[in-house]
């Protein structure tokens, strides 16, 4: 009997000491515990402040972001103003271009004009000058018809067809030039004789030889004179 308690006091103590020992574990495990959760929270509060490190930097990148859409609308404007700019550009370039074209076609009209117009007048001049001999011999003719037949048909129509061609060339612009009585000018005159005369006075046209004529106010033939003194 005694050694049968001995040995269940054996077994209760051997039952404690095991008891004891998975209590140990356990608060060995327990105490170990804490220090994960510090390790979880140091991680946590790490996390945080990388959060809160994190936010500020998003808000810095937000106006690069409204920047960087500003910019293609900035890019897009100035773009747009370059080609205007140039487009007037241009514009000026060719109005002043064609202005200078419509002067230089206006100056080269009125040259092309004044040529024609100054041909024109040497070719009529040359025909007046070819008519001013027919001219002369009518003047002659007629005044060497003696004055009882003067009232003949034919003196009549030849006096008549002169008439007429002084009228078409008085028309056109051909003008006899006026020297008897006149004082000499030798723009309109060409002296061949001089004369002494006291009753004329110096430098005065006494005779003339031959007519002469202008064409729109350009000599075509000097009158043949002779001056007085």
């Amino acid at each position: 009997m005694v050694k049968e308690a001995v040995e269940e006091a054996r077994k209760a103590a051997r039952e404690q000491a095991e008891e004891a020992g998975e209590g140990q574990e356990e608060t060995a495990g327990k105490t170990e515990d804490p220090e994960s959760a510090e390790e979880t929270g140091k991680d946590s509060s790490s996390e945080g402040t990388s959060a809160e490190e994190s936010g500020p930097e998003e808000q810095q990148e937000s106006p690069e972001a409204e920047a960087s859409e500003e910019a293609p609308k900035k890019k897009k404007f100035f773009e747009k103003k370059n080609k205007k700019d140039k487009k007037d550009e241009q514009i000026a370039e060719l109005t002043d271009k064609l202005t200078r074209q419509m002067a230089e076609f206006d100056n080269y009209r009125k040259r092309t004009e004044k040529e024609k117009s100054a041909m024109y007048e040497i070719g009529a001049k040359d025909i007046v000058e070819k008519i001013l001999p027919i001219v002369d011999n009518f003047e002659r003719g007629l005044q060497s018809i003696p004055e009882e037949e003067k009232d003949a048909p034919f003196v009549q129509g030849m006096d008549k067809i002169y008439k007429q061609l002084m009228t078409t060339l008085d028309e056109i612009g051909v003008k006899p030039i006026e020297a008897v009585g006149k004082e000499f000018n030798p723009d309109f005159h060409n002296a061949v004789m001089h004369v002494e005369d006291e009753e004329l006075g110096e430098g005065i046209v006494a005779e003339e030889f031959q007519k002469g004529y202008t064409y729109r106010d350009t000599v075509v033939r000097h009158s043949m004179v002779k001056v007085a003194n």
